[in-house]
């Protein structure tokens, strides 16, 4: 019985910092971009979304046409709003997505220490 307690105990403990992981990405959004080609475009996309006030910043990546939206703790826009500022400042949203994207980066992106 005390090995049955003290397995419950180690196996809650493991299981909260995966929680608390899951919990963390829900603040962030990946949205996939057509129409971004300059550092233009990303200084718009950031000041359209600087005005939000649920949003904590913003990264726009131009090779990959991906914006990252990092939400203020416990805040988070609807999918369509995200959308209709993104559409309203001219470009076009393809996807968005709740989880990270599977990148892979090429020879020259990988350092070399």
């Amino acid at each position: 019985m005390k090995k049955f307690i003290l397995t419950l105990i180690a196996l809650t403990f493991i299981s909260i910092p995966v929680a608390h992981a899951q919990t963390a990405t829900n603040n962030v959004v990946y949205v996939d971009v057509n129409g971004l080609v300059c550092d233009f475009c990303a200084r718009a996309l950031e000041k359209v979304f600087g005005k939000q006030d649920e949003v904590a910043d913003i990264d726009v990546n131009l090779d990959t046409k991906v914006i990252t939206i990092n939400y203020k703790e416990g805040q988070s826009l609807e999918d369509e709003k995200v959308k209709s500022l993104i559409n309203d400042a001219g470009y076009n949203v393809v996807n968005i997505r709740h989880e990270a994207p599977d990148v892979v980066l090429n020879d020259s992106e990988v350092s070399h220490e």
